[in-house]
């Protein structure tokens, strides 16, 4: 058995694994593994431990004729071609649940700082230009009484408008299901995407990346938005059409944005860092202490379970 690691994770993971006597191996360099590498050392693992940072596609699955789990420290896995895997034996698993508070207080992070102008109130004090307190300077909106949008409640989604609705706003949502719990603890109430997204005073994204929703917020539906919404993305960068979304916020048809994910990352669009109205994040939804470890905690065990003969914890499908 030997397992191949894409990048170096938090400890726990490589504790588990001498635990059990499981060998090991980590690309060592903070950056994404090229790709020439990855394809040599997929060929002699048994389980690969992965990150969103990599693309696991045919080509590679090929090269892994002895692998028997492919283990994702993400909860998303559009990085993965999973029937491709699932075709070559090739159990996939995710890491849900552990992330989710990490997120979500992220989340709202974002639309605190959006709707109050952190961004450039911090810059305008690191610049020396802060010449004392006045009546109309920097003046933001608050949560209170303005309603929340919420695309897709999911784990992440839920616990986002819970947090949301303890501000004092009215929780929309839109879901292929319908969520009763969600409803009778919050009030909130399921509605069509249209209608989230020209009520909503907030927006916030909590949808997998699929061929459905890649570019969903295009030019035509960043249109329908209030000229005072604050659009949130924590969830998948291609969700967006960031060409649209730019010359909306350029031509300040909407209030603001805050982004966590970017549709080329780790490519930043250049023109995001001219605007005064987008908070710009380097994908830290899951950066804390707690949301990290447990990440490659669950990761590891998936693989352990799976070399030791038993079912792997999270399975994708």
């Amino acid at each position: 058995m030997k397992v191949f690691i894409t990048r170096e994770i938090p400890d726990i993971a490589f504790q588990l694994l001498k635990k059990h006597k499981i060998p090991f191996e980590f690309y060592k360099n903070d950056s994404p593994i090229p790709r020439k590498i990855l394809l040599d050392k997929v060929k002699y693992c048994t389980a690969l431990i992965s990150l969103l940072t990599e693309k696991i596609d045919a080509e590679l699955i090929d090269l892994m004729s002895r692998c028997k789990i492919i283990a994702n420290v993400a909860v998303g896995y559009n990085n993965i071609d999973v029937k491709y895997a699932k075709k070559k034996n090739i159990i996939v698993t995710n890491t849900p649940d552990v992330l989710t508070e990490s997120t979500a207080d992220l989340t709202i992070a974002l639309a605190l700082a959006s709707a109050r102008r952190l961004y450039e109130g911090e810059s305008l004090v690191r610049a020396n230009k802060f010449k004392g307190w006045k009546p109309k300077m920097l003046l933001g909106v608050e949560l209170k009484n303005k309603i929340f949008g919420i695309l897709g409640a999911g784990r992440i989604g839920t616990a986002v408008a819970k947090r949301a609705h303890s501000f004092g706003t009215k929780i929309f949502y839109f879901d292929r299901s319908q969520h009763i719990k969600l409803e009778k603890k919050i009030n909130a109430k399921k509605v069509s995407l249209r209608t989230l997204l020209t009520k909503s005073d907030f927006i916030s994204i909590h949808l997998p990346l699929t061929k459905l929703t890649y570019h969903l917020f295009n030019e035509e539906k960043l249109k329908l938005l209030k000229t005072s919404a604050i659009l949130i993305n924590t969830a998948r960068g291609e969700i967006i059409d960031e060409t649209a979304l730019i010359k909306i916020l350029t031509e300040n048809r909407i209030r603001a944005a805050g982004l966590d994910v970017y549709e080329h990352e780790p490519e930043i669009n250049p023109q995001f860092l001219k605007l005064k109205n987008v908070i710009l994040l380097p994908h830290i939804g899951s950066a804390t202490e707690e949301a990290r470890n447990a990440m490659a905690e669950l990761a590891a065990k998936n693989v352990i379970n799976v070399l030791k003969g038993m079912r792997p914890l999270t399975p994708v499908f």
